[in-house]
């Protein structure tokens, strides 16, 4: 059992298709299949499932992903670790979406000219998946709204503040002001799925007003929440840079409702040329931006 093969079968098992997996590592589709299989005999197991065109992991290949995970990790920091003061290789960053929308873009070209050897791969998710995901290996390190929901106090991550987001109540423009809790006429947040820690704030301030959780409408994007939210259903949860980032933001009544650190996460322990410099270029990046005004 090799490293690259190793690669291979977590591209496949990530990407869900053979095609795919060929495309993101530069390989011919029959070379991946082949090195699949090859695998497979090897450990004497079945890894996939061939469901169609889609490769769904069997409950062998799910457990191997997890040693492939740490495996691959732990050869990218033996690399990097025989150059140290040189960032290079793959560093893999999870963010939410808010803070990939908002906050990275220009971090990240920054670092990219920097060090154009470093080849950083970027997904989302809310922040107790990503703190998860760290554990598991699956990530290097995440950018979560501290604390994340469900997220044991003792987890074994280290975490640096890098940013902090001004937390916003989104209501419908002819919603009456908002002070408190009790001034609110609606019942339903529209909001991420579980695991995101602003859903978790929102349904705290709305089940202060009637002692139960409110109802949760949930949404992949915070172009779909306020857009809910304009229709008049329900109240959303949205950082002001989200509001900043658009130039026809719908109309809407946003009171401030808390602020929130971004930290960035990484296993304890964990260090790297490549986290050094993300984590430099982040902190170098979160001087405090002029807000856009709010009703």
């Amino acid at each position: 059992m090799d490293l690259a093969a190793l690669e291979i079968f977590r591209a496949v098992a990530q990407e869900g298709s053979v095609t795919r997996a060929a495309e993101r590592l530069g390989r011919v589709q029959s070379n991946v299949t082949t090195r699949v299989q090859q695998l497979e005999e090897q450990l004497g197991a079945t890894l996939f499932l061939r469901e169609g065109k889609r490769m769904v992991p069997t409950p062998a290949g799910e457990s191997l992903r997890g040693y492939a995970d740490r495996l691959l990790a732990l050869a990218e920091e033996a690399r990097q670790s025989v150059h140290p003061g040189q960032p290079g290789g793959r560093l893999r960053l999870g963010a939410m979406e808010s803070t990939a929308a908002a906050r990275l873009p220009q971090p990240l070209a920054q670092l990219h000219a920097q060090w154009p050897g470093l080849v950083l791969e970027l997904s989302t998710a809310p922040s107790r998946q990503l703190v998860e995901q760290v554990l598991a290996h699956r990530i290097d390190c995440a950018l979560v709204a501290w604390p994340p929901p469900g997220v044991d106090a003792d987890a074994p991550v280290e975490r640096t503040a890098v940013f902090t987001e001004t937390l916003l109540l989104a209501l419908p423009a002819d919603h009456p002001p908002v002070h408190t809790p009790q001034d609110l006429r609606l019942d339903t947040l529209a909001a991420f799925g579980s695991g995101c820690t602003y859903r978790r704030m929102g349904e705290s301030f709305l089940q202060q007003k009637s002692g139960t959780p409110p109802q949760v409408l949930e949404l992949a994007s915070y172009h779909a929440i306020l857009a809910c939210v304009a229709a008049g259903r329900c109240a959303g949860v949205v950082p002001q840079a989200v509001i900043d980032l658009m130039r026809e933001p719908p109309a809407l009544r946003l009171v401030p409702l808390t602020s929130c650190d971004t930290v960035l996460v990484r296993r304890r322990g964990y260090q790297s040329p490549a986290l050094e410099a993300l984590l430099a270029t982040l902190q170098a990046s979160s001087a405090p931006r002029p807000p856009r005004s709010i009703a």
